[in-house]
């Protein structure tokens, strides 16, 4: 005899089973384990094949009509339902639940006879209980088809792929509700080839829709049916300006401010690109190759000098033809040049645009560690094994082969200059705040300043731009637009004007509080659920998983 409530379970050979219905503290007990069987009788519980079979029936001797929700009593029938629950122990449960067939007799009901229904337990056509229901789809939300099947068989839930995809397809889409400020963003459905576009609430900051593409005409039409809108957060895209336009005038558009930074920064380092002689220090300019790789220098330099002039004759040509009146495909046809090419070459104000990166040192591993191997070197010690051996101390990752490169010059009584900084580098220190830059930085970019007045200028611009930005003052924009338009600096021209063409836009997102940075969020999220799902579920599951998935 096994006891863990009195009287009620013991064993046979079938298994564990419950002789009686409970009562009294009995049914308490069951109760705690099964609370969601509180409406109905238990009459069994066998251990049947590793799982437990609950046989049960109905309390109520009344049932709802499920259509013209009226109470009935006359029985028609009665029959057994076989509903899967959620495990017990790992061990899977199956209820066997004994339901009746009534008469509706109302005359007003086109229903004739129906099936009683158990609350929290059964639903019409349904083979789960809602339990087990709700936790294949909180499996099927997070993980998908075959991995939420792999995880549900751990669990002792059984469901394949293919039931937990149809649950996600069979959930309601949530409720939209009052929208105040919506954000709006696209994202790759396949990169390169087709975009979709997503739409967050910005007062919750939840996904509320998703558009398979990224037209102005689509987002118009789901702007119009929200009327009550008051702002719209996007970027810079002509598409989202038009569509916002056209489906929600009333509402007030505001312009990413990481976008508006990130297209500043893109005009800065045009800019920088076109001084790379004033990038490096001509005083300290010496030759860096030794004596006897001379030849090898020069033949370098001349193979960039060739370059350099089928570049400049390249970018006159375009441009002549470009002034002619000439398309950038017809021009781009008769050059036997791609369209890309063209497209750049017409894009770029002068051919040192496009020979920046000719003119530039590339960085080396050992830049880092001059400054030690200069030091050691006055010290004299003239052994490369033994200087590796301290660098690589020190945190060197290159190979011997690049630290003898560096210390062959060395050896000849030549000096050794610096490598100027490339354009990246000092781009980013004018977008550096200066009291985030490092002591080095900033000595060489006062020095990079002092040479060059246009890039003195710009970086004085780019910082006031970074105040009105940070700090919202978004009142300040036309007397910095206007002080731009004085400068020398062709490519933050450029920008200026984009800026005008979106003046609105622009102003409100540089002075209210709206961004578009929980839109940037949810579009990365979107990009995991696509890995997850390999690139290969359709839309309508994609944005299902989007939109349901807290």
């Amino acid at each position: 005899m096994i006891r863990f409530i009195p009287e009620l379970i013991i064993t046979s050979g079938r298994g564990v089973i419950v002789q009686h219905a409970p009562a009294g503290e009995e049914a308490c007990c069951i109760l705690l384990l099964f609370p969601h069987l509180s409406q109905v009788h238990i009459d069994a519980i066998e251990q049947e094949q590793g799982g437990l079979l609950i046989t049960a029936r109905s309390r109520t001797d009344h049932a709802i009509c499920h259509r013209c929700a009226t109470s009935a009593g006359r029985r028609h029938s009665r029959y057994r339902r076989r509903l899967h629950d959620l495990p017990a122990s790992g061990r899977p449960i199956l209820i066997e639940l004994e339901v009746r067939r009534f008469f509706c007799d109302n005359p007003a009901c086109d229903v004739r006879t129906f099936v009683e229904q158990v609350p929290d337990l059964t639903q019409r056509h349904a083979r789960r209980t809602p339990l087990l229901r709700a936790a294949l789809e909180a499996i099927a939300l997070a993980l998908a088809g075959r991995a939420g099947s792999r995880l549900a068989s751990v669990l002792g839930l059984v469901a394949g792929r293919s039931t937990l995809i149809r649950l996600i397809h069979a959930l309601p889409d949530p409720e939209i509700g009052q929208l105040t400020a919506v954000g709006v963003d696209d994202f790759a459905l396949r990169r390169g080839n087709s975009y979709g576009t997503v739409l967050i609430d910005m007062t919750t900051r939840r996904p509320i829709d998703l558009l398979l593409d990224r037209q102005a005409d689509t987002l118009a039409d789901w702007l119009r049916a929200h009327p009550d809108l008051e702002v719209i957060c996007r970027d810079r895209a002509s598409a989202y300006a038009e569509g916002a336009l056209n489906g929600a005038p009333q509402a007030r558009q505001c312009a990413d401010r990481w976008h508006l930074w990130h297209n500043l920064i893109q005009a800065v380092e045009r800019s920088v690109a076109r001084h790379p002689s004033c990038l490096s220090d001509p005083q300290a300019d010496a030759p860096e190759q030794p004596e006897q790789a001379s030849s090898t220098h020069n033949t370098t330099r001349q193979g960039s000098t060739r370059f350099a002039e089928r570049t400049r004759a390249k970018h006159a040509r375009i441009h002549e033809l470009k002034a002619a009146g000439h398309s950038l495909r017809a021009i781009a046809r008769q050059l036997g040049m791609t369209h890309r090419t063209v497209i750049r070459y017409a894009h770029a104000a002068s051919p040192e645009e496009l020979l920046w990166g000719q003119w530039t040192n590339k960085p080396s591993v050992v830049d880092d560690f001059k400054p030690y191997l200069h030091q050691r070197w006055q010290e004299g010690e003239r052994n490369a094994t033994r200087l590796l051996k301290e660098i690589t101390a020190l945190g060197y990752r290159g190979s011997y082969g690049a630290l003898s490169d560096y210390l062959r010059p060395l050896r000849a009584p030549l000096p050794v200059a610096p490598p100027a900084p490339s354009v990246r580098k000092v781009t980013g220190w004018i977008a550096t705040h200066p009291d985030r830059l490092e002591k080095t930085h900033h000595l060489q970019l006062t020095s990079v300043l002092a040479r060059c007045p246009e890039l003195a200028t710009l970086a004085e611009r780019v910082r006031s731009f970074a105040v009105i930005l940070t700090q919202r003052r978004g009142q300040e924009l036309p007397d910095w637009l206007a002080a731009v338009k004085h400068d020398d600096l062709p490519a933050l021209h450029g920008f200026a004007s984009g800026l005008e063409r979106d003046l609105d836009a622009v102003t409100a997102g540089l002075t209210l509080p709206w961004n578009s940075g929980p839109v940037e969020g949810h579009v990365n999220r979107i990009k995991m659920l696509k890995r997850q799902m390999f690139g290969r579920a359709s839309f309508p599951l994609l944005r299902k998983r989007v939109l349901l998935t807290t």
